[in-house]
């Protein structure tokens, strides 16, 4: 799994609420093995006409949006049942961030999970992006995960959002437990850690190894 640290790509605008995790990854596909391969099926009932060719109306296969890395998505993103095949489809497509104005609570850890950072801004600013994204395509925005901003060149600084969860280098099952001081800390602002199954920021509370005196960090 590539950590995500700064992001700057194409933004494709899907103007569409409560997309579930059916309509990103349908379950016909689901009988994989392995986690790679599902981006060729991202989005299949909507990307493709019932002969299997390439429906040109739909956002994904306009033109512009070629190799897009971030999707503005609207709310209630990835609703639907729990599969983390959604996420993983949507990472080998080639995304690396989604912006929406909420998502589903499982959708969202598996992002983390799979090396997506799922952005929330509110919904007039997600809007006013759909419309540059849309009146622009090519329009490219910057979603920096140590600053918590997202910008475009023009305008610089768009939105400001905290991450909870964030992706990591360190092996799921690395003991850590928090340490109610965070002036203890000897994690950095940024650094990535691993509590108890999940992702924080450094900043958010001090970490260390359990029975150890280090801090725990993927050093990103």
């Amino acid at each position: 799994m590539q950590p995500f640290v700064r992001e700057t790509g194409v933004v494709v605008p899907l103007d569409r609420p409560n997309v579930d995790t059916d309509q990103i990854i349908p379950k016909q596909f689901l009988k994989r093995i392995e986690r790679t391969g599902f981006g060729q099926f991202l989005f299949n009932d909507w990307r493709f006409r019932p002969d299997g060719s390439l429906d040109p109306e739909f956002e994904l296969n306009r033109p512009g949006y070629e190799n897009a890395t971030i999707l503005l998505a609207g709310r209630n993103f990835g609703s639907g049942s729990s599969r983390e095949h959604a996420p993983w489809a949507l990472d080998d497509y080639g995304f690396r961030a989604i912006i929406a104005p909420s998502y589903a609570d499982i959708f969202y850890s598996n992002c983390f999970k799979n090396g997506i950072l799922p952005v929330t801004l509110p919904e007039e600013v997600v809007n006013d992006l759909m419309a540059r994204a849309t009146e622009r395509p090519g329009y490219r925005l910057t979603v920096d995960l140590e600053r918590g901003v997202i910008s475009d060149e023009e305008e610089g600084d768009i939105g400001r959002t905290e991450w909870r969860y964030v992706t990591t280098g360190l092996e799921n099952d690395q003991v850590v437990e928090i340490v109610e001081d965070p002036e203890t800390s000897m994690v950095s602002p940024g650094e990535i850690v691993l509590v108890d199954g999940h992702h924080f920021l450094g900043h958010d509370a001090a970490i260390q190894l359990a029975g150890e005196e280090t801090a725990a960090g993927s050093g990103r």
